[in-house]
């Protein structure tokens, strides 16, 4: 659609993502019907659906705990909101912090976030924590009614099975680029 165009075919889907078109239509079935055989798949109906399936398709509110050096680049990234994302309260326990702006918010006490979350309705959390410090936040979040959490503290939470957490480690990522490494 972006391209002006309305209409394009498993082909070209598998094409621009490196897979199969058998491969794009079997994903896409797990989902319902799309498309018509021999007709393709309307682009700006796709885009939607695709949008509804990932729920991406609102502004998600998310909370970011850490007014560090790593949360404070979080806060001030621009890209989250045309993605479905947007940071609505930033925390801290470190009182020098509170209180002070980071992008368009106030860092809040961390001893606040119960209610917080309550009132902005986030259910996702980003964690720029310590390791050392990572659990018991994260246990606070949860409690809070926090369900999804996006951490990068070099450590394996321990939570509850409905509870999804995403961890981003770059000495992971780093160790993963050293294989291809010439």
């Amino acid at each position: 659609a972006s391209e002006g165009r309305e209409v394009t075919s498993s082909k070209e889907l598998g094409a621009r993502l490196g897979i199969s078109s058998a491969q794009i239509r079997k994903d896409l079935s797990h989902f319902g019907e799309f498309g018509k055989q021999g007709t393709g798949y309307n682009i700006p109906y796709l885009c939607r659906q695709l949008e509804k399936i990932l729920k991406v398709d609102r502004i998600w509110p998310v909370i970011l705990v850490g007014a560090g050096s790593l949360g404070n680049a979080i806060a001030n990234y621009g890209g989250f909101e045309s993605r479905g994302f947007r940071v609505v309260a930033v925390f801290d326990n470190d009182k020098e912090k509170v209180g002070q702006t980071i992008g368009q918010l106030k860092v809040e006490d961390f001893a606040t976030i119960k209610r917080r979350v309550r009132e902005t309705g986030a259910r996702i959390a980003v964690m720029a924590v310590p390791a050392q410090v990572a659990q018991d936040v994260a246990d606070t979040l949860i409690e809070a009614g926090i369900v999804s959490i996006l951490c990068y503290a070099p450590i394996t939470l321990t939570v509850p099975p409905h509870v999804h957490v995403e961890y981003i480690d770059p000495v992971i990522h780093f160790q993963h680029m050293t294989y291809y490494l010439g």
